[in-house]
C-alpha cells in the first residue's frame, strides 16, 4: 500500500471525514490547522545559564526544523523575582509544511514513545484549539539521549480555524490524534458484543437442529 504524506491526507480524506462527522457540505467551511506553536519555559534557576539556553535552542531546533525565538518578560514581577527584559522561554511558531511534517512525526513516531502512555486528554480550549503538554522531550526521534540535568518539558499549542470545542474535536480525532479511551464505554461494548455473538450462535444451532430434524 502506498504511503500518503500528512499534507494529502490534510487535503483528502481527513477533510472529508471531518466534513462528514459535521455535516459540512463546503469543503471551505470545514475546519483546518492554522498554526502549531511550541513553547518552552525556562527554568528561574537555568534562566541565567547560557549553556541551559543554547542548549534548548538547539534541540527546539532539531525537532521542529526551523530557528527558535527567545521570550522576555514585558514586565518586571518581584514576587518571582523577574526582571523586565528577562529571558522567561523559547517559542517556535510552525506553519505550513514545516507544521505539517512536525504534526505527523508528533503523532505518528513520538507520542507512541512517551512511557506509560495511556492517551491524551480529550478537553479542548473552548475555541476549538488543543494544548498537549510533555514532560520529556527526548520523546522525539531527533534528540540524542540528554543527561538527566538537560530533560526540559514543552508545551503544543494546535491553533485551528474551528468555531467551537466540536469542530476542533472533529479535526483532531480525524488527524490521528491519540486519546484516552472511555474504559467503562469499551468494556459496555464488548459486553454488547459477546452477547450478540452468543444470540448468533445459539440462532444458528437451532437452524441447524431444525434441519436436522426435517430430514429425519
Amino acid at each position: 500500500m502506498a504511503y500518503t504524506s500528512f499534507h494529502d491526507r490534510l487535503r483528502g480524506p481527513i477533510t472529508e471525514a471531518v466534513q462528514k462527522d459535521l455535516g459540512i457540505k463546503n469543503v471551505n467551511a470545514a475546519p483546518r490547522i492554522e498554526k502549531v506553536t511550541v513553547n518552552v519555559g525556562i527554568n528561574k534557576s537555568k534562566m541565567d545559564s547560557k549553556e541551559t539556553r543554547e542548549y534548548i535552542e538547539q534541540m527546539l531546533m532539531r525537532i521542529t526544523g526551523q530557528k527558535p525565538v527567545f521570550t522576555k518578560a514585558r514586565i518586571a514581577i518581584s514576587n518571582f523575582k523577574t526582571r523586565q527584559g528577562m529571558i522567561v522561554g523559547v517559542k517556535v511558531t510552525l506553519r505550513g509544511k514545516n507544521m505539517e511534517h512536525f504534526l505527523d512525526r508528533l503523532i505518528s513516531f513520538s507520542i507512541p514513545r512517551i512511557r506509560d502512555f495511556r492517551g491524551l486528554p480529550k478537553k479542548l480550549d473552548g475555541k476549538g484549539n488543543y494544548s498537549i503538554g510533555l514532560r520529556d522531550h527526548s520523546i522525539f526521534p531527533e534528540v540524542p539521549a540528554p543527561d538527566a540535568g538537560q530533560i526540559f518539558n514543552m508545551q503544543i499549542v494546535i491553533t485551528t480555524t474551528a468555531k467551537n470545542d466540536e469542530e476542533g474535536m472533529a479535526l483532531m480525532k480525524n488527524i490521528g490524534m491519540p486519546f484516552k479511551r472511555n474504559e467503562a464505554q469499551d468494556a459496555k461494548n464488548a459486553k454488547a458484543a459477546k452477547e450478540e455473538a452468543k444470540k448468533v450462535a445459539s440462532n444458528e444451532l437451532t437452524t441447524d437442529t431444525i434441519d436436522s430434524q426435517s430430514q429425519s
